[in-house]
């Protein structure tokens, strides 16, 4: 057992789906490298707007049951939020209703309910989830992990078979496209655009009556607008017509977002897959190798969930 603990483990790829992952096998007692391309800072996750909720994510029972989980770590971490970049904040889910499929929610989610016309035009149901500052939320990531031992380090891996560890964990994202051969993950392209927060303190996620999607998450010092979610676009360029309809969008849902300064522009590649790729593989010279991808833009509402089946799968190696 012991030098089963002791034995070493690279995870690829430095976004909140690797990291996290980094963190629970560290924190385990296994001996943690991250190899990541891009500093966490420029990963697809730093441009999430990151609220937790199990977005477009399969297989349904899986990802309800890794949401939970990670859930319940959220909620302690924003007991911390400078810290942790992680907050519980209310909002409006709005197009949704109490009878479509929320049942393992109520009960753990215990405030939710139907909006007020006051508080939503139109039906919706009212939250209070973690919203998470991923600018905060990836280095603080980072230095848990490192405290935990681990060490992050650029390397760039054109072939998973090639690192040499005894247990390699695939946390690739999009990557995992030519890493691990899988021409079903495909980019979901999301657009965002920072402005001044003109006092605004909830979220709202809309679906018009246009069928286009609208979203506003507070974040310190900022306001987080979108967005946009097309299928297999590569583009990471913000388009500046698409900026106009997300900002015309969500002035719609509060008429002062009209006058905020637009302070910045985000561009994000989900990585989506039909369902979340999470198996342990046994490579030719017994060596492991975990997957751990295809999340799509849920991969902050169910990382630890996902982090600790990961580790669980390592540590049988």
């Amino acid at each position: 057992m012991e030098s089963e603990l002791s034995g070493e483990v690279v995870v690829v790829g430095g976004g909140v789906i690797g990291l996290t992952t980094a963190v629970v096998l560290a924190e385990r007692g296994r001996r943690v490298r991250v190899w990541t391309r891009d500093p966490v800072e420029r990963t697809t996750s730093a441009v999430a707007g990151a609220l937790w909720w199990p977005y477009r994510i399969r297989p349904v029972a899986a990802a309800r049951a890794w949401a939970l989980r990670s859930l319940d770590v959220y909620e302690q971490l924003a007991a911390d939020p400078d810290r942790t970049g992680v907050r519980m904040v209310e909002g409006v889910l709005g197009e949704e209703e109490l009878d479509d499929g929320f049942d393992w929610l109520t009960t753990r989610l215990p405030g939710l309910r139907a909006v007020t016309s006051e508080e939503y035009a139109g039906t919706g149901l009212w939250a209070r989830l973690p919203l998470v500052d991923m600018a905060a939320h990836l280095p603080w990531l980072r230095r848990r992990f490192t405290a935990a031992g681990g060490v992050v380090e650029t390397r760039t891996v054109s072939d998973l078979k090639e690192v040499e560890a005894p247990v390699v964990v695939n946390c690739t994202g999009l990557g995992a496209r030519e890493l691990a051969a899988d021409a079903s993950v495909v980019p979901v392209r999301g657009q965002l655009v920072v402005v001044e927060n003109p006092g605004i303190r909830t979220w709202v996620v809309s679906t018009g009556a246009d069928g286009e999607m609208a979203y506003f998450f507070p974040q310190p010092g900022r306001l987080l607008l979108g967005g946009t979610a097309v299928e297999d676009a590569w583009s990471t360029e913000p388009d500046p017509a698409v900026a106009e309809a997300i900002v015309r969008r969500c002035a719609a849902l509060r008429p002062e977002i009209a006058g905020a300064r637009v302070l910045g522009h985000r561009v994000g590649l989900r990585p989506a897959r039909d369902a979340v790729r999470l198996e342990r593989e046994l490579l030719s010279d017994g060596r492991v190798l975990v997957h751990n991808y295809g999340h799509g833009g849920a991969g902050v509402t169910v990382a630890w969930g996902c982090a600790e089946e990961a580790a669980g799968l390592a540590a049988s190696a």
